[in-house]
């Protein structure tokens, strides 16, 4: 959402102050924060068998895609405790068969909105509140959408204003950001979590975390689109999404390792896919035409597990609402993903990374026959066809890092299935990507 969906970083707010800062080409005062970053990824896929295509089809010829974007992160702390931040952006460049074909798309850095020149937009302005309330005092590095200072053990945070629903939730230390981990959108998130954004990845909203000893509560209100995936948000609430989560922390054989439960509902006007099989008549179904005011809920589980200094594990399942379509991020009713990351320290390259992942998407029942008959969602949309299987996707990548500030990464991911339709594909993406930051 592309997945730009994605949020720049890893981590939570409270999170960021165990990573290590990639430090500022610029010396700033402490109430100051100046960063940027660049970030261009090509994507490849030689010709895979595709006996017919809809108006959601991945293209079966060979292709080759780029995207690239250019952020600045101006961070200014105005008073003890408050901050404000602010990241213009200019875009650039298209997903594979402009961002649609697979539910669970391969490129995080793909907006669903692609554009040939270079446009300029600004994802991301909030102001974040942050009260200390007691414990252990930790010092805080000045970093991307962070300003030095310091955090005690128990506190509070409340952000308000435009960001990313998963700058906040839903993060995960080894599987979140597609500028420096995997680029698959339903590995860089739970599939079937169906967050609050427009067609850039951000939106409108509020949220507030609570952080104790060995646990951490977040709640969150954010504007949904007026209408089902377009790019305008509902700034009146009235198509809204709300989320809660809930995180653990933990040592396992002194490793650490989070466990986290997330539900959300969006209350909005959707439709089912039984109304839109009901009322299709000669043609094939839409929902677009039975949207009604009705609430889609989901879960989210979600945890992360060091094994040794050198490799992680993580993995999340997720699930939502069969019944009616999905509003803002895409067609997966259930998915089940896990993946290993590890440093290259065990290879004398400490600053290299290595991972893998492999993620199952699934289809309710009703979703299924929905999508046989010819209907269209968010990213798939085969046109009438028989047969159903998983999406099922494998993905690798090693990020090298050149100098300080640079990494080059090589990806690979293996389609099965895609739009789960098991006569097309499959398809291998081949992935280049240069990400530098400051």
């Amino acid at each position: 959402m592309a997945q730009h969906l994605y949020a720049d970083n890893s981590t939570s707010e409270n999170e960021k102050i165990i990573t290590e800062t990639q430090g500022s080409l610029f010396i700033t005062p402490d109430w100051l924060s100046l960063h940027g970053q660049f970030t261009d990824v090509v994507q490849y896929h030689p010709g895979f068998t595709a006996p017919y295509a809809g108006i959601n089809s991945m293209g079966g010829s060979k292709s080759t895609k780029t995207t690239n974007d250019a952020t600045l992160y101006f961070g200014l702390r105005i008073l003890d405790g408050t901050e404000l931040f602010f990241n213009p952006e200019i875009d650039q460049g298209y997903g594979l068969t402009d961002t649609v074909g697979m539910a669970g798309f391969p490129s995080g850095e793909a907006y669903k909105i692609g554009k040939g020149s270079p446009y300029y937009k600004v994802p991301r302005y909030f102001v974040r509140q942050t009260f200390n309330l007691g414990g252990e005092t930790a010092k805080i590095e000045d970093d991307i959408n962070q300003t030095a200072g310091n955090l005690s053990a128990d506190n509070l945070i409340v952000t308000l204003g435009k960001f990313s629903v998963v700058d906040i939730f839903d993060t995960n230390i080894y599987a979140h950001d597609p500028k420096s981990d995997f680029l698959n959108w339903s590995i860089l998130e739970g599939g079937a979590f169906d967050y609050a954004a427009d067609s850039w990845g951000y939106t409108y909203g509020g949220a507030a975390e609570l952080t104790k000893e060995w646990w951490a509560a977040r709640v969150g209100v954010f504007a949904l689109s007026t209408e089902p995936n377009t790019q305008t948000l509902d700034n009146g609430f009235h198509q809204y999404e709300t989320v809660v989560e809930l995180e653990e922390r933990h040592k396992f054989f002194d490793q650490a390792g989070k466990f986290k439960v997330l539900v959300f509902a969006n209350h909005a006007n959707m439709g089912s896919y039984s109304d839109a099989i009901a009322d299709m008549g000669n043609n094939a179904p839409s929902t677009a035409s039975v949207r009604r005011y009705q609430t889609r809920t989901g879960l989210v589980l979600n945890a992360e597990q060091a094994i040794n200094g050198n490799i992680g594990w993580f993995g999340r399942m997720s699930m939502n609402d069969g019944s009616k379509e999905a509003y803002d991020f895409t067609d997966i009713n259930r998915s089940y993903s896990t993946g290993l990351v590890c440093d290259g320290k065990l290879w004398s390259r400490p600053d290299d990374k290595f991972g893998v992942a492999i993620v199952v998407n699934q289809l309710s029942s009703v979703a299924q026959q929905y999508f046989e008959l010819g209907g269209a969602g968010i990213l798939i949309g085969d046109a009438a066809h028989p047969g159903y299987a998983s999406e099922d996707v494998f993905e690798a990548f090693y990020s090298a890092q050149i100098e300080k500030h640079t990494t080059v990464t090589l990806d690979y991911q293996f389609a099965n299935n895609p739009a789960y339709n098991p006569a097309r594909g499959p398809i291998n993406i081949l992935g280049l990507r240069f990400h530098a930051e400051f």
